[in-house]
């Protein structure tokens, strides 16, 4: 898979621009402030409708402007198709894909697959769970696109949960006895636990896949340090039977009965805080070095190499399925020491395409010398 053309319209700093690309590696090279990690970001929101800088999608549109526009051209096993983002302030985005409307935006999903690593990748490691809950999620949709409607029907309801939660605590706390709203809450426990295991068995399934991939790839890029594992660390593992997780993959009418059963557990703790307190937006990917917890414990070339190993076992997992993405580094180099720099070439090199972006060209190791790109001025011009 390799992209063939990028272009960009009113997307963040870029009023216009337009990138003709080809397999092997292709360096952008440009000083801080230039708009070279705005390109490869439009890149990455083609790939997954988000952004690995911010949020919500408001930043990505140039100040002033009603609209953004990203287009591209992937070719996979000869076949060329071509995505048409358009991300509208406070309004629903639209896509094509060629030229041909589609129903909804994550139709376009799986058509690019990208790996990228950039300096906010620190915040795997250092950062809270929810950027380590962020970083499966997105890996699943890349593996799997359907998973895309999968999160979003269960970030759905548990807003709702949330909601009605909320309003039944007070209800209960001013001495009503909410016994409609609480019936009600019965039915939401129902869509919670079964749109929750979904989420659940395939994060499941993913970290199984996906472990052996990063401790692989952790022992090659920082093979003096201690060994580096994940776990995925489930609030209701309690419930499981002792037996579970002996047989193979997980079991979806295991974790909906478990879910459904430490609600019903901490139904007035739930009450009491008008919140959710089970699910898999509570859990968490345990990432360790040796039996210490990396966050806390690791220094920072430690945390660098275990952030390299996630997106380093992520390619190396899309790989195996046969899905080759495309491998973005956007201004990394110059934050490895030799060691770390020398790994992540040799296994670029071996990509069908790897997107490099420097503020300085030396910092780019010559295993990938290729297309060189000059972003300057609000321009960017093939050298």
């Amino acid at each position: 898979m390799y992209v063939r053309h990028l272009q960009v319209t009113d997307f963040r700093s870029w009023e216009h621009a337009d990138l003709e690309l080809a397999p092997g590696p292709a360096v952008l090279v440009g000083s801080n402030g230039q708009g070279k990690t705005n390109l490869v970001e439009a890149l990455g929101y083609a790939a997954t409708l988000g952004s690995h800088r911010v949020a919500t999608d408001a930043p990505l549109i140039r100040h002033g402007c009603a609209r953004a526009i990203v287009r591209t051209a992937v070719v996979n096993e000869g076949r060329e198709l071509t995505i048409e983002l358009e991300i509208t302030a406070g309004k629903a985005n639209r896509a094509r894909v060629n030229r041909g409307p589609v129903p909804r935006t994550r139709d376009v999903l799986g058509i690019l697959r990208t790996v990228l690593f950039a300096p906010e990748d620190l915040a795997l490691v250092r950062g809270d769970p929810g950027e380590r809950r962020r970083f499966l999620d997105d890996l699943l949709v890349l593996r799997t696109p359907r998973y895309a409607g999968v999160r979003a029907d269960y970030d759905r309801v548990l807003r709702q949960r949330n909601a009605l939660l909320k309003s039944s605590g007070h209800a209960r706390r001013a001495g009503k006895s909410g016994g409609d709203a609480l019936g009600t809450l019965d039915v939401w426990d129902g869509h919670l636990a079964r749109h929750g295991a979904e989420l659940l068995a395939a994060r499941l399934d993913l970290v199984a896949d996906l472990a052996d991939h990063v401790t692989a790839a952790y022992a090659g890029v920082a093979p003096e340090s201690r060994p580096a594992t994940i776990r995925y660390r489930s609030g209701i593992a309690d419930s499981f039977p002792d037996d579970y997780g002996t047989t193979g993959r997980a079991d979806m009418e295991v974790l909906t009965d478990a879910l459904l059963a430490a609600m019903s557990a901490g139904r007035d703790q739930e009450l009491d805080r008008g919140v959710s307190l089970v699910g898999p937006h509570r859990d968490e990917l345990e990432l360790t070095l040796d039996a210490f917890p990396a966050k806390g414990y690791a220094s920072h070339g430690e945390s660098w190499s275990f952030a390299l190993a996630l997106r380093l076992g992520s390619y190396e997992l899309l790989r195996a399925d046969g899905n080759e993405p495309v491998l973005v580094l956007d201004d990394v180099f110059a934050e490895l020491d030799r060691r770390r720099r020398e790994r992540l070439a040799e296994v670029s090199v071996a990509a069908e395409q790897v997107l490099v972006t420097a503020a300085v060209a030396e910092d780019v190791p010559k295993e990938l010398a290729g297309a060189r790109y000059l972003v300057a001025d609000g321009e960017v011009h093939r050298e």
